[in-house]
């Protein structure tokens, strides 16, 4: 199967947890030998898992003395357990063409950590950040019939074999289908470097029950 490209929709949409706060020391380094002395004085280069994506980020990708680089760092840097869908070891950007779909896929994750908790409902807050992502993206929206394994409702083995492929290519990354919002679009960027503009909009309240697939999203006037 020959691969085809687009470009990545433009503002992408990213929902982060509140919980996790902007650390905005990376976002005024000039260069990237300050940026390894601030990942070694808040900690980072400590944490053996950490050190290992480090070193297998080169240099040359490293995002610093921009606005928000610190949630592009954290997101290639601090990765789930087991890696998510289009990543294993190293983390991306994962972002959606509109915050409804990004609401849906975060309140996918959301109730998944409610059954595992064995709690009937969970309310989290996230702020939103929207961000241009430059490149071309490799394209497989509509091949759900055709790439099943890929699109496996839980199952990331195909598709962080795909994605790791990807990145190890060069490429920038893939858009693909959302499984957790009808006609929604996602994309995962593998380049940090090409997550560009970023910044913050509007923080969110999101609420989920266990036995619904109903999610509640409000957003908060702060």
């Amino acid at each position: 199967m020959t691969d085809a490209f687009a470009p990545s929709p433009r503002p992408a949409y990213r929902l982060i947890p509140s919980q996790f706060p902007p650390v905005g020391l990376f976002d005024t380094v000039a260069t990237a030998a300050d940026l390894a002395a601030v990942m070694e004085l808040v900690g980072w280069t400590n944490d053996r898992l950490v050190a290992e994506r480090i070193a297998r980020l080169p240099q040359a990708e490293w995002v610093y003395g921009v606005p928000n680089a610190s949630i592009v760092m954290a997101a290639f840097l601090h990765v789930a357990p087991g890696g998510m869908r289009f990543n294993s070891e190293l983390g991306a950007w994962y972002a959606a063409e509109d915050i409804h779909t990004a609401a849906a896929e975060v309140g996918h994750h959301l109730r998944r950590e409610t059954v595992a908790r064995n709690v009937t409902t969970m309310t989290r807050t996230y702020r939103a950040y929207v961000a241009t992502l430059l490149g071309d993206y490799v394209d497989i929206r509509g091949q759900q019939a055709t790439r099943p394994d890929v699109y496996a409702s839980d199952q990331y083995g195909a598709s962080q074999k795909l994605g790791e492929e990807v990145r190890a290519s060069g490429g920038a990354g893939l858009l693909y289908d959302s499984l957790r919002r009808r006609t929604g679009v996602n994309v995962v960027a593998h380049r940090p470097r090409n997550i560009s503009d970023i910044v913050q909009t509007d923080h969110f309240e999101i609420t989920i029950l266990a036995t619904s697939r109903t999610i509640d999203v409000r957003k908060l006037s702060l």
